[in-house]
């Protein structure tokens, strides 16, 4: 009887679930979010650096610096300073939420279930896929446009659907993003991995197409749009913060990825070959492009689709298009629609599977653009812009994501010191079915940021609140769990 009960094997510091009946039997436990194994694990640093050249190469990063000068009060080079650093610091939490991720092939929502429990998992969990969702259908809005450029490029009629076009090609962009996640995990390391060069080669030929056209020294000197004498620190640091909560995301369902990885060692080389320089020379550029673009096409214009839709060369425009439809389609997948669809797996995984979940992901992504989709089709007037919409959305939900990067990583280095019950993970019993102590720790800091709000002595709280956040939400989680001494819930098979 007890040699068909679950059993975990090591191989090479990985770790391998063989199921057994009470695993298998259980409604915490489905084949998608199930442990990988080792044999599947294949993705190596050069994987893992492409997938994040082919995520942080995106109309977004191009428009970072622009919301830095724009919203936050930054000069030029500030604004790129600032961006270079938060990636340097978002490394962090992304390499240590990483480890379990390989050690044990487990996916970011079963992760949770150690330092949330197994039900409370899909609080975070839904706050996460949320924002996951509000960026996908961001993502596939500037898709959907270039689509459409690409279609008016090739076809002259087309040019005359004008709103209606770009929706239809947001209908198209969105079909295509759930075909490639349906299709599974080795499909989106072949896109990450043939789009990379592409993506780099299309910014080489941007900077050199504009370099000409502008003065670097010129574009440094120009002063930051703020208060005259305000001091640089409490700006920068706001612009630092929302920075970081660019990719505040990825640092908690890193693991998603993680859990293909052949090594540590190959997930943390990937990561660091991949992400902070790609981020600072992909939004340079943009930052060098929206500086030359009224030389370019005789119009400032700050995002690389609407710029690129003003050359006069149709062959130009469907080529760039579609270069920057395989940019979008790279981000949109891994970063925006791998997340919730293990997040909603997560709620109930005998009855949603990958499928339904890509599925539910995608709906919600559409609902949460409607408002968008309605102004291109001429059926609502509003003065609100996306712009405005992701910048807020950046600063906002780094305050929520904060402690659960912090408590995450107290929960599996020192709390559990890196040690899991794998088999447990997956069914009721061994792990609480709601960690209290997580709970307090997360909620602590969320409260105080929304108190924050409406005080100007305390409003340095909500403006770093990606890092007041992740310190305050680790010390109290290690605190409780130190004082509660609760059961760390490793059985004798933990490895």
């Amino acid at each position: 009887m007890q040699a068909s009960r679950s059993h975990v094997t090591e191989r090479n510091g990985l770790y391998e679930l063989e199921a057994g009946p009470e695993v298998l039997d259980s409604p915490r436990y489905n084949h998608d979010i199930a442990p990988t194994k080792v044999h599947e694990r294949t993705w190596n640093k050069w994987h893992i650096t492409a997938l994040w050249i082919g995520m942080s190469i995106c109309v977004p990063t191009y428009t970072l610096g622009g919301v830095l000068t724009a919203y936050f009060g930054l000069s030029v080079g500030e604004a790129l300073l600032a961006i270079l650093l938060a990636n340097i610091v978002v490394l962090i939490p992304l390499t240590l939420n990483a480890f379990a991720g390989t050690k044990y092939g487990i996916p970011f929502p079963v992760l949770l279930r150690s330092s949330f429990g197994i039900i409370g998992s899909n609080v975070p969990c839904l706050i996460r896929a949320l924002v996951a969702c509000g960026w996908f259908g961001i993502q596939t809005l500037f898709g959907g446009l270039a689509i459409h450029l690409f279609l008016g490029s090739v076809f002259e009629g087309w040019k005359s659907l004008g709103g209606t076009g770009e929706v239809i090609g947001f209908m198209l962009f969105w079909a295509l993003n759930l075909w490639v996640v349906l299709r599974g995990a080795e499909s989106i390391k072949w896109l990450e991995t043939l789009s990379a060069p592409l993506l780099v080669l299309v910014g080489i030929g941007l900077l050199v197409w504009a370099l000409p056209n502008v003065s670097m020294t010129e574009l440094l000197a120009q002063p930051a749009k703020r208060p005259e004498g305000a001091s640089v620190y409490g700006y920068f640091f706001a612009g630092l913060t929302a920075m970081v909560g660019f990719w505040a995301t990825l640092s908690l369902n890193i693991p998603d990825f993680s859990r293909y990885a052949k090594s540590q060692k190959d997930q943390i080389l990937g990561q660091i070959f991949g992400l902070p320089l790609t981020m600072f020379l992909f939004a340079a550029l943009g930052v060098v492009m929206t500086a030359a673009s009224e030389k370019l096409v005789g119009v400032t214009v700050s995002d690389p689709v609407s710029l690129i839709g003003h050359i006069q060369s149709p062959g130009w425009v469907a080529l760039a298009m579609a270069l920057i439809i395989i940019a979008t389609l790279s981000t949109n997948t891994a970063a925006n629609i791998v997340s919730p669809t293990n997040d909603f797996q997560n709620i109930a995984p005998k009855l949603i599977n990958r499928t339904k979940a890509v599925m539910l992901t995608g709906l919600v992504g559409l609902v949460l653009m409607g408002h968008e989709l309605l102004k291109k089709l001429g059926l609502l007037v509003s003065d609100v812009s996306l712009e405005t919409v992701y910048s807020n959305w950046l600063l906002g939900y780094s305050s929520l994501l904060g402690p659960i990067a912090g408590i995450m990583v107290v929960d599996y280095f020192i709390i559990r010191q890196q040690k899991l019950d794998l088999a447990g993970l997956y069914h009721d019993g061994v792990y609480p079915a709601w960690n209290w102590n997580g709970f307090i720790a997360f909620g602590v800091p969320v409260v105080l940021t929304l108190l924050s709000l409406g005080s100007s002595a305390f409003s340095w709280f909500y403006d770093f609140g990606w890092f007041t956040g992740s310190l305050l939400g680790a010390a109290i989680y290690y605190a409780l769990c130190r004082l509660s001494s609760p059961q760390t819930a490793i059985a004798n098979n933990a490895a």
